[in-house]
């Protein structure tokens, strides 16, 4: 059986990865699958610079507003439904655009993880949530002595991975690294990665975080609090979100909130190229302040 046609677009926040899936769908019949964690949820939008109404009706998107932001999308449904979404995409003759910045999400559908899909148990995770907020290290020690193989995948940082680990080993009876496995996965992938001289991306971003702001942040923000989402929501704890708590709680301005978000988007840019330049090798890195159209054209499967 011949593999599918994967085409990967992958780089940090603010680089111009939707920009480039555009311009090669003036071209070629693709359809886009979004590889980003937060552009999964509904009411989300500014916030995680979703492609827009008009984008979306010009091209084909999966995978976003799948979800509300209090009904947290684990990896292993993420995996399900993407890799649904490609096989649908190539049954149409269409090739598969996988785009964003999600290094997690495009690591385990390249390389075929298997993930354990057991459900969110709420009152097991509060449990481990308010034994990280008391001993995070101590939470660390647990799982460490569940299953001390995970140390070789999971950060210890990480806790909200720490906590996902320890609720699958006590849910299941099993230690979570012994339930991932990975298994040669049915695509022929191709991965393009867009990078940028750092100081010409951090000026990038901030001027992002300044037309969010311009278009209604604040406001998209408040929106979702009066819908009854809180701040302990992994969906709110993300950049461009829980950085207004302070605001909205009397106890920051709106400009220290906007610096907030620019320099925490740097740091989240300096995670996201940890993340790709050492797991992926095989990426074909191009300079997005040039024009990376023409070099990409050239990546995509020939028979497109």
């Amino acid at each position: 059986m011949s593999k599918l046609p994967l085409v990967v677009i992958v780089g940090p926040t603010a680089v111009g990865k939707t920009t480039l899936a555009l311009r090669l769908a003036q071209t070629f019949p693709v359809e886009v699958i979004s590889a980003d964690s937060r552009q999964l949820y509904r009411y989300m939008d500014i916030g995680t610079a979703k492609p827009t109404a008009q984008e979306r009706r010009t091209v084909p998107h999966h995978l976003i507003d799948v979800a509300d932001p209090d009904d947290p999308v684990s990896l292993a449904r993420y995996l399900r439904l993407a890799r649904a979404a490609i096989a649908e995409v190539a049954a149409r003759g269409k090739l598969p655009l996988l785009v964003g910045g999600t290094g997690q999400y495009v690591r385990a559908l390249v390389q075929g993880w298997q993930v354990p899909e057991v459900p969110p148990d709420a009152a097991l995770r509060a449990e481990l949530e308010a034994q990280a907020a008391r001993d995070p290290q101590a939470l660390w020690a647990r799982l460490m002595s569940l299953d001390p193989e995970a140390a070789s995948f999971i950060d210890r940082r990480n806790l909200r991975r720490v906590i996902r680990a320890l609720e699958v080993t006590l849910k299941s009876g099993r230690p979570f690294s012994a339930q991932r496995r990975r298994v040669p996965p049915p695509y022929e992938v191709v991965q393009i990665g867009l990078t940028m001289a750092r100081e010409a991306l951090y000026a990038r971003a901030d001027a992002r975080v300044t037309a969010m702001l311009q278009a209604g942040l604040l406001q998209e923000v408040r929106g979702l609090l009066e819908r009854g989402y809180t701040w302990d929501l992994p969906a709110m704890s993300g950049l461009g979100y829980i950085q207004f708590r302070p605001y909205l709680e009397g106890r920051a301005t709106l400009e220290e909130v906007a610096e907030r978000i620019q320099l925490d988007t740097h740091a989240f840019i300096r995670r996201q190229y940890a993340w790709f330049r050492p797991h992926a090798p095989d990426i074909h890195w191009l300079d997005a302040a040039q024009d990376p159209l023409p070099a990409a054209r050239t990546l995509l499967p020939a028979q497109f």
